[in-house]
């Protein structure tokens, strides 16, 4: 067996080569896309902070009013925001909630056109498949490094970590909506004398929506999921508590952390749930 070990293939320094490269050549680019990614989590931060809490959180239980229309929901919504408040998690609430949020309009603007595309397109799909796979299943620590590389320290390069681990799942999700279409509802389309777009907007769309929100829970959960690992990087938010208790062995307040982090979980699932 030691003929199979003397000549190694260079994946690691293969991937050294590419990333020493795109950041010779790419780095206008990547400066430019931290200013955007800067200004968007600034922006939705100032939103999140600015007003006062119980302003933010009136404004929360209205939404989830309007998508739920569900008072006990509604009132689940209240008590969270309120416990949050109680236990002073309020500013890395709001963090973490940015980074959501921004990661969020990233992937539902890039994955929903994506997911359309290769839903119309099979070979482009199959072709996809094995890179949305890597995506998700590559250890999410390993984003870190060249997000650190390309962007340096702060929110970041955790948006990107994010992003890059979130993203497959609105792209397969608006795919099964849009290619799992009735082939009737089509057929009728098409006998009204409906064109692509119209098609698209009017019929396809429509009746993927369930599973476009399906996407977008998906995105939300996922990237809450990432508040931890974000945090090592530099990123704000309910992360660096839980860092902070597990470099102090602190049983506390990881489990004071921890469980603010699941109170929005269970809140933002509740909010955006989809009923069948």
């Amino acid at each position: 067996m030691e003929w199979l070990t003397e000549t190694k293939i260079p994946v690691g320094k293969t991937a050294k080569s590419v990333f020493d490269w795109l950041q010779d050549v790419g780095e206008p680019f990547f400066d430019w896309l931290s200013w955007v990614l800067e200004l968007l989590i600034d922006s939705i931060l100032w939103l999140m902070q600015t007003p006062h809490p119980l302003i933010v959180i009136a404004i929360f239980v209205a939404i989830t009013w309007v998508l739920q229309r569900n008072w006990k929901t509604c009132l689940f919504v209240l008590l969270g925001f309120l416990f949050i408040l109680n236990q002073g998690y309020w500013e890395e609430t709001t963090e973490s909630l940015t980074l959501v949020l921004s990661s969020c309009v990233v992937c539902m603007l890039v994955g929903v056109p994506i997911g359309i595309a290769v839903a119309h397109r099979p070979r482009l799909y199959v072709f996809m498949r094995p890179v949305l796979d890597l995506m998700q299943t590559l250890p999410t620590f390993v984003y870190l490094i060249p997000a650190i590389v390309f962007f340096g320290i702060g929110m970041v390069p955790g948006l990107i970590a994010t992003v890059i681990f979130v993203l497959p799942a609105p792209i397969r999700l608006t795919h099964l909506g849009v290619s799992s279409t009735p082939t009737p509802l089509l057929e009728a389309a098409q006998a009204f004398g409906a064109t692509g777009r119209q098609t698209l907007w009017k019929v396809e769309l429509p009746y993927a929506m369930p599973q476009i929100m399906t996407g977008l829970n998906q995105t939300i959960m996922l990237s809450l999921s990432m508040v931890v690992i974000a945090a090592l990087v530099g990123a704000d938010g309910l992360g660096v508590p839980v860092v902070r208790a597990l470099n102090q062995v602190n049983t506390a307040l990881g489990f004071e952390s921890g469980f603010i982090i699941v109170v929005v979980a269970i809140m933002l699932d509740r909010i955006l749930r989809v009923e069948r």
